[in-house]
């Protein structure tokens, strides 16, 4: 399947900057499919496009996803990988890409229940994994990203069709007030905004250490800052927040002495398999962006 036979809904990296209202639904299963996520909820996720839940792992679970991540980080041959990205000042491990290939240990999270039972609840569909990675922010300047929506990247550059995408991230350290935790613009994922300037090829080897194309302009930022407001997300270990694909966020560089590190997952729906990249000159490594469409069992 290529681009030429599916209609664009989201234009984005042309000329100037658009705004497109969300063409698609937030949560796409029917209020009364069973799943671990209660009615109000599910609701709560449909307004803010945002679900914090307290405890989704048990404490003695992270600290065998912990365990794990801090042997992934310290093995040589995991940081010469093309998956492992690099801090560009510190020169330590940022991120590892599809950890779940990687790790039995992260492959047996993504197909916790509790996980993706709350994936298919929301896209109402079987599901894939997009991407996932363990994050890494040690303390004394891991730098930020800055805001975004992973849907502008991922219709441009991996060519997923719709929103019908969720993420999680898995917090596997405490996320203080003031560790460069994710912040996001809640009720932002009812507007997309189409980003100008085209891609560059490879734009990925620059843009997974360092944002560049498809990040919105400050006018744009500003209106939809004031228009939704900006909420930071706390919470021990174990706890986790569910957010649409489409939703305005980002995180602040970490100079405290307080590391925050995550495991991150995107289920995508078998029914919005990606095509053709609709605004990149070349589709971005299946680690990244996957292409292996077999739903998670």
């Amino acid at each position: 399947m290529t681009t030429a036979t599916v209609k664009d809904l989201y234009p984005t990296r042309g000329t100037t900057e658009v705004t497109v209202p969300r063409q698609d639904p937030v949560v796409w299963g029917a209020p009364d499919t069973p799943g671990p996520i209660a009615t109000a909820d599910l609701q709560a996720y449909e307004r803010d496009g945002f679900l914090a839940v307290d405890q989704l792992i048990t404490p003695d679970e992270v600290a065998v996803y912990k365990r794990e991540l801090d042997r992934l980080v310290a093995d040589p041959a995991v940081r010469a990988d093309e998956r492992s990205i690099v801090e560009p000042k510190s020169k330590e491990i940022r991120s590892v890409f599809e950890v779940h290939r990687i790790s039995e240990v992260f492959a047996n999270l993504v197909r916790d229940e509790r996980v993706v039972g709350r994936a298919r609840q929301i896209l109402g569909s079987d599901v894939y994994v997009h991407q996932s990675r363990i994050n890494v922010k040690p303390g004394f300047g891991a730098s930020g990203f800055y805001w975004h929506s992973d849907f502008e990247t991922w219709h441009a550059e991996d060519g997923l069709p719709n929103m019908r995408t969720v993420s999680v991230s898995i917090a596997l350290t405490e996320n203080h007030d003031t560790n460069g935790g994710l912040m996001i613009m809640p009720g932002s994922h009812r507007t997309f905004l189409g980003c100008a300037g085209a891609t560059p090829k490879d734009n990925y080897k620059k843009s997974l250490q360092m944002q560049d194309a498809g990040t919105p302009s400050d006018e744009a930022l500003t209106s939809l800052a004031s228009e939704y407001g900006i909420r930071l997300f706390t919470g021990k270990a174990g706890s986790a927040t569910w957010f649409d694909c489409n939703c305005m966020h980002g995180s602040g560089d970490n100079i405290t002495p307080f590391p925050r590190s995550n495991v991150f997952i995107v289920f995508n729906s078998v029914e919005n398999a990606a095509v053709e990249p609709f605004a990149a000159p070349v589709r971005r490594p299946e680690f990244i962006g996957a292409r292996d469409f077999t739903p998670v069992q």
